[in-house]
């Protein structure tokens, strides 16, 4: 069992059984699906938002491994990532984690990170862009961020493997950028290039809606990697357009040449 919470928690709570009392905080929940449940709670008047893993069991790992995907366990990999990535500011606040159980299919586990409140997800901020374009520093001054943000992520050897714009939180105060559901993330010395290519077509196609035009993608493109490499972006290119006609049962209104 690993454990991991601040030393005043553990204080107040006055608990012999720690692992069991996050189990049973209660909270505000923003999505449950089997295995897996978010919630938001306070403590000491502060919001947090707790990851709670209740174990994936054996159909669900054998699923992952006969199609070759490498099945999540539980909150470690959030949490290798978060670590990992936190020196560069773009990832939530780390506060607590913890894991418990050997059989990786029952093993229980969690991951508690400070709320970033007063953010808007990239999907809703950009939602109307197609028909109100903003004002061109605006559009510029995100993608660079963006391009930013996957660049050192890929670069540090992390790949997200949910890269997409809804993932994105903008704060409304300082227009910092934040990447939120790192738990399918890997962490590696070297990303290999079929998940960089995965990432960027997953970004790509999540922004397609957004009237991105030629010299917007060439920008990205240029921040990302001033080597350009054709064959990369043909592929990222060619995937999203793939996962946007699987979606929608359409072509996207723009695919660049």
């Amino acid at each position: 069992m690993e454990l991991k919470l601040p030393e005043t928690w553990i204080g107040h709570w006055k608990t012999t059984d720690l692992f069991e009392h996050v189990f049973n905080i209660q909270g505000e929940i923003f999505r449950e699906q089997p295995g897996r449940k978010t919630l938001k709670f306070y403590e000491a008047n502060q919001a947090y938002f707790l990851k709670l893993h209740f174990g994936v069991g054996w159909i669900e790992i054998f699923k992952n491994l006969f199609q070759l995907r490498s099945p999540v366990l539980g909150a470690q990999n959030e949490v290798h990532a978060i670590q990992h990535l936190e020196k560069y500011h773009f990832t939530p606040q780390l506060i607590g984690y913890g894991w418990r159980g050997k059989n990786p299919a029952t093993q229980e586990s969690f991951v508690i990170c400070k709320a970033l409140e007063n953010t808007i997800s990239l999907e809703d901020f950009c939602r109307d862009w197609k028909t109100q374009a903003p004002p061109l520093s605006l559009k510029w001054a995100l993608i660079k961020k963006i391009a930013y943000i996957a660049k050192t992520m890929h670069d540090s050897g992390v790949n997200h493997r949910d890269f997409y714009i809804c993932h994105f939180l903008l704060d409304q105060t300082d227009s910092h950028l934040y990447v939120i559901d790192w738990h399918r993330a890997q962490v590696r010395k070297k990303v290999p290039l079929r998940w960089r290519i995965k990432d960027i077509a997953g970004l790509y196609f999540s922004a397609m809606d957004a009237g991105l035009t030629q010299k917007d993608l060439w920008r990205f493109m240029r921040l990302y990697n001033k080597n350009h490499d054709p064959v990369f972006w043909q592929h990222v290119i060619k995937r999203a357009t793939k996962l946007y006609r699987k979606t929608f049962k359409r072509d996207p209104d723009y695919v660049p040449r």
